[in-house]
């Protein structure tokens, strides 16, 4: 509904010349690592965050965001009603959306009717407002079918905000923290997969250097601690621990929150709107909200969200707790089930009309199963045991897995895996085991029972590390017996089917989840199937919420067709070909030492210190007494005690301790009662026989508890030395190349990469022999010329252009060290591909005899130059450098002696603050240090970028050329 707009309009979008993520989305189409629906799902994110400036829904909405090149004076409504469109845009766009044609037929035909006959009496804003839920901030939700990759599009998202937010770090729009939520049910399932958001490879959706250096600032922690109950407290809570301990301005934190044990059961809903600030310090219930509250620019993931229904008031109380904070930036739902199981009314005007939403209107992207089963899922066979028994279903099933898997195993080494879920352990254990068993024979060392066990049946030994193992080449089970378990977020590929046999062995609500368990895709560009047998019931509730939630059946599943593979290109080593013989450099190598400054028996000195200064933190209380006609004259008086907050001098040491989350304990405390006893009769005072706290210090309170802690801590320094080290790199890590996708970036192209290597083995030259090529000129000219054809003679450079090799042949001994170069991968907009195809042309670099070599694809090279920065007296770390082109001299004795370094940047990339250091580091330092230690100028550097256009850089690279060479 809302997703198909928001996506049309999307793709105009990027068509645009005012799209600001053309070279991000080229980047990552390049990289080629994500499937089409993950990639569709960031053009749709980043659209929303940049196009739409992360507005809520109805915001974009009601300003006319979505409407489609609607012209007012085409639309077939009286003038009336035209001219309070023109002035009304929340009216125009709902109107627009109403009516927009769906099959012929209109959206709501009832709220279109409704808006032209009572225009001017619908609240559009509030009308917008209910369909979107009445949400304030950007919440949108993606869905996304099984096995598509949500979790490594949470990664995407993760990783593209933060590259954002690195280069506009006050920009709002952009999340600097993240907080997944999942539910409690799917703990033990999901909670394994969500783990691989560590593992994504960041250069998959941003370019390096940036996604090495985001990595390495990422923070993931999973919240799973159950010791959070109503009474506990920040000190004694380690989920709180986790969250205090990044305060106060995290960035790339990453906290995996269990939604209902962790953060709902243990936060305390109030039925007013909200505590007043003093109550709300003194509900330690909701230390964790509260703290949450305070992580700055904060998103929101909530991984199978429809879940969250049941609790979804409680969550929206939270979330809008947060928002209200101030520090919410986006919330994104994921869900392969964006349907809802009983359609939502909206009421309109004063209970007029009502009209049902069968979606989550939130949706703005969906990409449905069926085409992702024609794409990369395995292709389902769907088969009904209608009239059959539980047990003659589980025979046939086995029966047929056993023909279509019998001596199957996928490329990672991992055998099939066939599921049978079952209603109730008793059933499993006391029926389908057995059967497995004694009537099929079947091996016992291949058949898993997992379940979570009851009083009769515990749950079996190592039954839950097996299940876990499932994927692994050294896991011997074939047939899996379940019960509740597997249902959902079971991340298992070489599962390749199951088997429902009767009504009950999966929840009603969840059969298409159960049932679609085996279609994960093993290995890419196979055509996989998987097996799916189902007795009758299940086979209907199966197609019943194929065609709700999917707009699919049982019948289109079966007849799928997978896509045809890709065109792939194998690469291939030239180095023994070009003789081309490792770098020699020099790297600067530093060593870090942590040196203490002071011993800890400073402990007692700064405690002194503060004492003999803790008048310094006292805040002046005066009464002024007037009289009301001349308020600018009266009397002062300065008070130096007040205050009726209750005193004790052990509590305060408990308070000290737990502000620090218990590092440092009461007894350490306690061990230095002599000084801090006065320090306690300062800011106290005696008040009728009560010891109170003197107003005069309370506002600082915290900072003298913050300074006693500091007392306790040792003054440290950073130490680094330096040396200089030689290094040798291979230009090529052989055995990680692998087949590329054939595109048009390939140099050279698939056909001239088979001619380049029959040259290799012929050993032809490529070059020109100039007299056969006259003489075949004129032999044809004559021909033409005795059959009165003279006029269609060529000129002879066109005939001898028509001869000579392409410029990708001929240049095949001055580079290509493997076959092709993949300039679409690099994400450069085109520069990379074109500075190269320009260097080999020079005269320059043809006459001086050099040879050019691209670097710039990650990973197959060794080349790679470890950069730093001075940062006060020491130096630090800034990351790896690898340059894209190296353009080489070499000696008589073919040994390299001069090494120009090419850098090529899209505009988009060329700020990243991180580069600029590495620039900077190469440009002096590196050049320098290998400058001293060869004795001459053995490398340079030369920076293009393409904000000037290819003739300005290629007289730039030509004169650096000239320049370096000639040195």
């Amino acid at each position: 509904m809302f997703h198909q707009i928001i996506q049309r309009q999307k793709n105009n979008w990027l068509a645009s010349n005012d799209c600001a993520i053309k070279e991000v989305v080229t980047y990552i189409k390049q990289k080629g690592e994500l499937r089409t629906p993950q990639i569709e799902a960031i053009e749709t994110y980043l659209f929303l965050k940049i196009k739409g400036e992360n507005k809520p829904l109805w915001q974009l909405f009601t300003e006319g965001f979505f409407i489609e090149n609607v012209e007012l004076d085409k639309l077939h409504i009286n003038q009336e009603t035209r001219d309070f469109f023109s002035i009304s845009k929340p009216a125009f766009a709902l109107y627009c959306f109403a009516s927009t044609k769906v099959n012929d037929k209109s959206n709501l035909p009832e709220l279109e009717q409704l808006i032209l006959d009572k225009k001017e009496q619908l609240d559009y804003i509030k009308i917008a407002k209910d369909i979107f839920y009445q949400v304030h901030y950007a919440d949108y939700l993606l869905s996304l079918p099984m096995g598509a990759g949500k979790t490594f599009l949470m990664a995407s998202f993760i990783y593209l905000d933060l590259y954002f937010a690195s280069n506009e770090p006050t920009n709002k729009t952009f999340a600097h923290n993240f907080l997944v939520l999942i539910p409690s049910g799917l703990k033990s399932s999901i909670f394994p997969s969500l783990k691989t958001i560590e593992n994504f490879d960041p250069s998959w959706v941003i370019p390096e250097p940036s996604a090495t250096n985001l990595k390495r600032l990422l923070k993931f922690d999973i919240l799973d601690e159950q010791k959070t109950g109503k009474k506990s407290n920040k000190a004694r809570n380690p989920n709180a621990q986790k969250v205090n301990a990044c305060l106060p301005n995290p960035f790339g934190q990453v906290f995996v929150v269990n939604a209902e044990k962790v953060i709902l059961d243990s936060f305390k809903f109030n039925t007013q709107i909200e505590l007043s600030l003093e109550d709300e310090e003194k509900d330690t219930a909701n230390d964790l909200k509260k703290l949450f509250g305070q992580i700055p620019n904060l998103s929101i993931l909530i991984d199978e969200v429809h879940h969250a229904q049941t609790d979804d008031i409680k969550l929206r109380q939270v979330v809008n707790y947060w928002q209200d904070k101030g520090n919410i930036t986006t919330v994104l739902g994921f869900s392969g089930t964006p349907y809802l199981e009983k359609a939502e009314k909206i009421s309109v005007g004063k209970g007029d009309i009502q009209f049902k939403f069968s979606q989550i209107t939130n949706t703005v992207y969906f990409y449905p199963l069926i085409d992702a089963v024609k794409n990369f899922l395995k292709k389902p066979i769907v088969k009904i045991g209608n009239g059959l028994e539980r047990l003659e279903i589980i025979k046939r099933g086995i029966e047929d897995f056993n023909t279509h898997f019998a001596d199957k195993k996928y490329s990672n080494g991992a055998i099939p895996k066939l599921a049978i879920y079952c209603s109730s352990i008793e059933i499993l254990e006391q029926e389908v085991y057995p059967f497995l068993m004694n009537e099929l024979g079947l091996n016992g060392n291949e058949i898993l029972r997992f379940h979570k066990g009851n009083k009769t049946y515990p749950q079996p030994i190592g039954s839950e590390l097996e299940f876990r193992s499932l994927n692994q080449p050294n896991s011997n089970k074939k047939y899996i017996l379940l019960v509740q378990v597997g249902k959902e977020g079971w991340d298992c590929p070489t599962l390749s089917a199951v088997i429902l046999s009767q009504k009950g062995d999966s929840p009603q609500n969840m059969v298409l989840q159960t049932s679609c368990r085996c279609l994960r895709q093993v290995d890419k560009n196979q055509n996989e199937t998987a097996i799916i047998w189902l007795n009758k019931d299940n086979a209907d509730t199966l197609n019943k919420q194929l065609k709700q939630e999917q707009n699919t059946s049982i019948e289109e599943l079966n007849n799928a067709k997978q896509n045809k593979a890709g065109d792939w290109v194998q690469r291939t080593s030239r180095m023994e070909i070009l003789d081309l013989p490792k770098i020699d450099f020099y790297q600067m190598k530093v060593s870090y030492k942590s040196i203490d400054e002071e011993e800890s028996e400073n402990t007692a000195k700064k405690l002194l210190a503060l004492k003999n200064n803790i008048d310094q933190l006292t805040v002046d209380a005066i009464i002024t007494t007037t009289d009301i006609v001349n308020l600018d004259n009266g009397t002062t008086s300065f008070v130096s005690q007040t205050g009726n907050q209750f005193a004790s001098y052990n509590q305060w040491l408990f308070d000290i301790s737990k502000e620090g989350y218990g590092l440092i304990s009461t007894d350490q405390l306690s061990n230095f009662d002599e000084l801090l006893k006065p320090i306690f009769l300062k800011i106290t005072y005696q008040n009728n026989g009560i010891c109170c706290f003197n107003e005069q210090y309370i506002s600082h309170l915290y900072t003298i508890n913050s300074k006693i802690r500091l007392a306790f801590g040792i003054k440290r320094t950073l130490k680094t030395t330096t040396e200089e080290v030689p290094q040798q790199a291979e230009l090529l890590i052989a055995h990680r190349l692998t087949a590329v996708e054939n595109n048009a970036n390939l140099r050279p192209n698939k056909e001239l990469c088979v001619k380049v290597l029959e040259l290799d083995k012929t050993g032809v030259s490529t070059a020109l022999d100039e007299e056969e090529i006259k003489k075949a000129y004129e032999k044809k000219k004559s021909v033409l010329e005795s059959n009165g054809m003279g006029g269609e003679v060529e000129s002879y450079q066109t005939f001898k252009s028509q001869k000579e090799q392409p410029e990708s042949i001929k240049a095949k001994n001055i580079t290509y060290h493997y076959l092709p170069y993949n300039f679409g991968a690099s994400g450069s907009s085109g520069l990379e591909l074109a500075i190269f195809e320009e260097a080999i042309k020079l005269k320059e670099f043809k006459d001086r005899g050099l040879e050019i070599y691209y670097n710039g694809e990650r990973g197959l090279t060794e080349f790679v130059i470890d950069c730093y920065a001075k940062n006060g007296n020491y130096w630090k770390n800034v990351g790896k450098y690898t340059t894209d082109f190296l353009i080489v001299k070499r000696n008589a004795d073919k040994k390299i002696n001069k090494i120009l370094m090419v850098e090529t940047k899209g505009t988009l990339y060329a700020n990243d603050e991180t580069f600029k250091k590495k620039r900077t580091y190469i440009e002096n330092d590196f050049l320098q240090l290998n400058k001293n230690k060869f004795g001459y100028q053995r490398f340079d550097f030369i920076y293009l970028e393409d904000s000037a256009d290819i003739t300005a850089n290629t007289v730039n690279l030509n004169n650096k050329i000239t320049q370096f060479f000639s040195e």
